[in-house]
């Protein structure tokens, strides 16, 4: 048993020492900002701005972790943040006013359009906003 138990603590020793080890950061760098035209499932169609800055002391090697901000005139700033696994992001956002509720965790896929900028289609969900709410977004890096 005492073998056991000492075999147990080096491994976790072997595997603590990995993670603090971890490769750099060697992903593709998404930062920037969007134009983005959505459509709400309460609000219906809005336009905004995405500004996305990577933080690498928090990324490495193909995971990249963001700060995130959308700007959507006349309904305010959301801001959030963002991680990516290759050119797959999860997006969380919540409004500054949080008296409203509106905040969510929306999903995206990142690739170049056809005029070779960086493009993403978001899908969200807002799980306590006016009941529960859905959303889709399309943003262009500028």
């Amino acid at each position: 048993m005492r073998f056991l138990a000492t075999a147990f603590l080096l491994m976790a020793s072997v595997s603590v020492n990995v993670l603090a080890q971890a490769a750099p950061f060697t992903g593709q760098d998404f930062s920037g900002v969007y134009q983005c035209t959505g459509d709400d499932a309460h609000e219906g169609k809005y336009t905004g701005t995405v500004t996305m800055q990577l933080k690498p002391e928090h990324s490495r090697d193909k995971y990249a972790s963001y700060d995130f901000k959308l700007e959507v005139p006349g309904y305010g700033t959301y801001l959030g943040h963002a991680a990516a696994n290759g050119n797959h992001v999860a997006m969380h956002f919540a409004l500054k006013d949080q008296s409203t509720r509106d905040y969510g965790t929306g999903i995206a896929t990142i690739k170049k359009n056809k005029q070779g900028k960086w493009s993403f289609h978001k899908f969200y969900f807002e799980p306590e906003f006016k009941g529960g709410n859905t959303g889709v977004e399309d943003c262009v890096k500028q």
